[in-house]
């Protein structure tokens, strides 16, 4: 453990990464823990995430919630990043009324682009607020041009696409944190831990007892949110 301590640990998540990628998609369990003691409110998660999966206006994946604890005069403020929890009970899935949702082997839920109608009742279902509809916005509408980087091709659940036409463009649909697969499938961390500045965001496969992410929850005392609503999300916040 000593010499693991000494490894900057996006190295031992890199590391953890690419042994569980060698694995097959059933032998894996990708799950997220995030340190509450950490997260210093900078939102450069939630930037990185728009950037890396062409995020339109009023889409995030990856949302820090600003809140205060304690009582007066003990009063302090905490950053709770929210991306997808990739629930074991996703309550997303069974009001999808074109199997459009599915929880895959690896334990991330997914949404098949193919088959989604953009009904909105997912997006009501989920406790964590988690998903949204692309109306089809851009960030730079209103300007003389809107920006050919919001109409890039993303390689969103490793099919790619562009925001205004191309094969299952996702206006319309329904949209979530999907711990960036397509990065995953390449050996590279999801975008969100890559950028943490205050290394509070871990990322790994829980089916490896020997993982960071597993040793995380052995030594720390967590969280989950709402765990009373029997979701059973794969995010876990370390107090």
């Amino acid at each position: 453990m000593a010499e693991n301590q000494i490894k900057d640990q996006l190295l031992l998540m890199k590391e953890d990464l690419t042994k569980a990628i060698q694995n097959p998609v059933n032998k894996r369990q990708w799950g997220m823990v995030i340190d509450l003691q950490k997260c210093t409110g900078c939102h450069s998660c939630t930037i990185a995430c728009i950037a890396e999966n062409v995020l339109p206006p009023g889409v995030i994946y990856r949302r820090v919630i600003s809140q205060e604890t304690g009582t007066y005069p003990k009063v302090k403020k905490q950053y709770v990043a929210r991306p997808c929890m990739q629930c074991d009970k996703p309550p997303c899935v069974p009001v999808c009324p074109v199997q459009a949702t599915k929880k895959r082997d690896d334990k991330v839920v997914d949404i098949d682009y193919t088959k989604c109608i953009g009904c909105g009742r997912c997006v009501k279902a989920c406790p964590y607020g988690a998903r949204s509809l692309d109306k089809g916005k851009f960030h730079t509408d209103g300007t003389p041009q809107v920006m050919a980087y919001e109409k890039r091709a993303n390689h969103e659940y490793q099919k790619k696409w562009t925001r205004q036409g191309g094969e299952n463009p996702p206006i319309g649909r329904a949209r979530k944190c999907h711990f960036c697969l397509h990065r995953c499938a390449e050996g590279l961390l999801p975008s969100c831990v890559a950028t943490c500045i205050g290394r509070a965001t871990y990322f790994g496969d829980f089916s490896d007892p020997d993982s960071l992410v597993s040793k995380l929850l052995k030594s720390r005392k967590y969280m989950k949110l709402l765990e009373q609503k029997g979701t059973n999300p794969r995010v876990y916040y370390l107090l």
